[in-house]
């Protein structure tokens, strides 16, 4: 006889409290070997080997649990899945984690394995590509093709990646680089056609964990909002007063940061044209002639005043500059990129978001560790795998 949903309803409430309990029953009587295969398991994303459980719980024993997510790092698994499923989405409009390997993907990853200061994901001349002796096809500015090989060989990501430059291998001036920000990927999906206003937000999206209509601020001045903007939207100047203002006039200003990057369809590769202003800039300038005209790449933070204060702004940088390379420095300096890294790590690790103030103090601590250790981003997984162990 089929079921009532009432009857279903209790079934399933029953079974969820037995799951619960038990859960619980099992973090609570968890011992060194249980934590350590639930350490390498979060991290890995696959058991460990026999030996490597045994090292883990040794470690965990002596109270040095994160030496033990040291270990767990060294597998391969931790590189092509774990870290290859945080960072992939970064690199799309879709947000999606079904994305091919690209440069964006693999300079990550090449950055957490190597320790390289990951303030510097925004604006260093990096570049991670497949190491020599691998036989793929060169890397290119125009194609995705050498990432896309290194996937499908399933090319070992501890070991195959080695570090070079993006001047170096893409032609890109030094002082136009800057990070992830002017790879291939990044500029594929946020610098093509638009007006450079996706770079700016899916930046602060990914790595200052931050969306717009977070950080709208209407008290900010609008001198320098483009001329795309309508400043009657509708026939009603309120929208723009209550509304566009909020996002725009603290956007605007960064975003002129990208004014000479584009990226070309035809060609398959970003194009930098330093010192002339790309056309999308005045694209429908008609539409409030007497807004601001892009003369240069010059930025400006003016969230440095008012609520977006609160993103914790380093007062050793001057708010301001030309280019993307030192917007990216603007960023990466934050406290709220710091807490960024860490919560995308919490949720990767602990399986969750942070639900309680014990969990939000933790953010902070490991926030401040993870400045202390010099950006490294492998301290920030084994800080949070060690908090997490007993979950």
């Amino acid at each position: 006889m089929p079921w009532s949903p009432v009857r279903i309803d209790m079934f399933v409430k029953r079974v969820t409290a037995g799951v619960a309990l038990a859960t619980i029953a099992f973090a609570a009587g968890a011992g060194p070997r249980e934590q350590a295969k639930r350490m390498h398991d979060r991290i890995a994303g696959v058991p460990p080997t026999a030996a490597v459980l045994d090292a883990m719980a040794a470690e965990i024993t002596a109270g040095r649990a994160d030496q033990a997510a040291m270990m767990a790092m060294d597998n391969p698994s931790f590189y092509s899945v774990t870290l290859k499923n945080l960072v992939t989405p970064w690199t799309n409009r879709a947000q999606t984690v079904f994305a091919p390997l690209n440069d964006y993907t693999a300079t990550v990853i090449g950055m957490v394995r190597d320790d390289v200061p990951f303030d510097g994901v925004l604006s260093d001349d990096i570049l991670y590509v497949g190491a020599a002796g691998l036989g793929l096809p060169a890397v290119s500015a125009s194609n995705n093709d050498h990432y896309q090989q290194m996937e499908q060989r399933g090319v070992n990501l501890l070991t195959g990646l080695q570090r070079t430059t993006q001047s170096g291998v893409y032609g890109t001036p030094p002082a136009a680089t800057a990070g992830v920000i002017t790879s291939r990927a990044a500029a594929q999906a946020f610098f093509i056609a638009g007006t450079n206003r996706a770079m700016f937000r899916f930046t602060l999206l990914n790595h200052m964990c931050r969306d717009m209509e977070e950080v709208q601020d209407t008290s900010r001045p609008p001198d320098r909002i483009r001329q795309d903007v309508s400043r009657s939207p509708g026939g009603d100047a309120r929208l723009f007063l209550n509304n566009c203002v909020g996002c725009h006039s603290g956007m605007d200003p960064m975003a002129q940061a990208f004014a000479y990057y584009t990226f070309d369809e035809a060609q398959g590769r970003m194009v930098y044209t330093g010192g002339s202003v790309q056309e999308k800039y005045f694209h429908n300038d008609t539409t409030f002639a007497f807004g601001f005209r892009t003369p240069d790449d010059a930025w400006e933070n003016r969230w440095r005043k008012g609520h977006n204060a609160l993103l914790g702004w380093d007062p050793a940088l001057p708010g301001s500059g030309n280019g993307a390379k030192s917007l990216g420095q603007e960023f990466g300096a934050s406290d709220a990129f710091a807490n960024c890294q860490v919560e995308k790590v919490f949720r990767t690790v602990c399986l969750r978001n942070p639900q309680d103030q014990a969990d939000r103090d933790e953010i902070t601590t490991m926030a401040g560790a993870f400045r202390a250790s010099g950006y490294k981003l492998k301290q920030v997984f084994a800080d949070a795998a060690t908090y997490c162990m007993g979950d």
